[in-house]
Formats: structure tokens, C-alpha cells, sequence
């Protein structure tokens, strides 16, 4: 095989979801209703101001961030899961290849770097994510009535919005790996996978639509 065509399906592998992302982002500014990451961020932002004026709701919306808190704690433990595996099983390999970055083994190299890194950021944005809404559960728990939460009630609207942004980062982040681990395994399979990876994104960021009952 040609050296350059594993090299190219990987540079078409990285276009391809650099496009998409530009494209999300892009629509996302203009037409935030559009897509399911932006349309969900200002959902949960509106739930913070609906509580907000209703007293007796606090163990309601504490118990709410309690659920994605625990969502994406477990994001963020299967991740560190995955790392750790991913280092044990290619560690040794991989800091070899680093010390000697040359020869037909280079891509095989940057895709078991990119593995390790992908998952590494999956785990940080989820670990992000259970920070947001740790501090978004201190301000929802507090009195409806008491000056403090009225003063802090924009801080939990940026709070949750950031945690689910951060959770949303953490998930896509986990199923990118789909492409590398295909790419590691043979690299012409790098392309089909990274446009199966599309195919579910585009579902994955499909917003939820109003469904009418007669």
C-alpha cells in the first residue's frame, strides 16, 4: 500500500468532522432552535427561571441536578475507565514510537496519541460538566425568598448551561474515538467510520420536536 493513502484517508477523516463541527457551530449562532446542544442549553436555562419563583420547589430542582450530576459523573468514571485501558494496553508502544518518530509506524503512533487524548478530554469535559452542576445545586438549594439566591440566580443559569455544553462536549469527545480506533485497526477504515460517526452526530444533535396528541 501507497504510504500517502493511509495519510490521506486520515487528513479526509479530520475534514470531514472539522466541516461538520464548523457547520454545527455556525448554525448553532444563527439558529440556535436548530440543533439539540444549543436549543437544550436554552431549555435548561428557562427551568432555572421558572424555579426561581416558586418557593417549596428547591428539593425538586436539587434532585433534578442531582440526576445529571450522576449522568455525568458516569460519563466521566467510564472515561478515565477507558484511558486508563487505553494506556495499559498501548502505553509501553506508544512511548517507544513517541522516542523514535519516524518509519511506516507514524500514523499508527499519532492515532494511539489521538486515542489516548480524545479520551483524556471526554473525561474532563465531563468532569467539567459535574462541577457546573454542583455549584448550580448549592444556588437552587438555598430559600427561594432569601436575597442571596435572588442575587445568584443568573449564576445558575450559567451554570447549568455550562454543564450541559460540558456533558454534551464529553459524550462527543467519547464517540469520536470511533474513527481512530477503526483507523488503529486498519487505516483505510478510518472514512467509513468517521462517516458513520456523521450519520449519528447529525441524530445526536437532531432537537427534540413537539409531538401533537389528537
Amino acid at each position: 500500500m501507497n504510504a500517502l493513502i493511509p495519510w490521506l484517508s486520515f487528513g479526509l477523516s479530520v475534514l470531514l468532522l472539522l466541516a461538520y463541527e464548523w457547520h454545527v457551530h455556525h448554525t448553532g449562532k444563527h439558529a440556535p432552535e436548530k440543533l439539540a446542544r444549543y436549543a437544550n442549553a436554552r431549555l435548561r436555562m428557562h427551568w432555572v427561571v421558572s424555579l426561581a419563583d416558586r418557593p417549596g420547589f428547591e428539593i425538586v430542582a436539587v434532585q433534578a441536578l442531582r440526576n445529571s450530576l450522576m449522568a455525568a459523573s458516569i460519563s466521566a468514571s467510564t472515561a478515565a475507565l477507558a484511558v486508563m485501558g487505553a494506556l495499559t494496553m498501548t502505553g509501553a508502544s506508544l512511548a517507544a514510537n513517541l522516542a523514535r518518530w519516524s518509519g511506516e509506524n507514524t500514523l499508527h503512533t499519532t492515532l494511539q496519541a489521538i486515542l489516548v487524548g480524545l479520551l483524556f478530554a471526554s473525561y474532563v469535559c465531563s468532569a467539567l460538566s459535574t462541577r457546573h452542576y454542583s455549584h448550580a445545586s448549592f444556588i437552587m438549594s438555598m430559600p427561594q425568598d432569601s436575597p442571596e439566591r435572588r442575587q445568584l440566580n443568573s449564576s445558575a443559569q450559567t451554570h447549568v448551561r455550562r454543564a450541559g455544553l460540558m456533558y454534551s462536549w464529553g459524550l462527543r469527545l467519547f464517540l469520536m474515538v470511533l474513527p481512530v480506533v477503526a483507523g488503529i485497526v486498519h487505516p483505510m477504515a478510518m472514512l467509513p467510520a468517521t462517516a458513520l460517526l456523521i450519520i449519528g452526530l447529525i441524530q445526536f444533535d437532531q432537537p427534540a420536536h413537539d409531538v401533537e396528541v389528537d
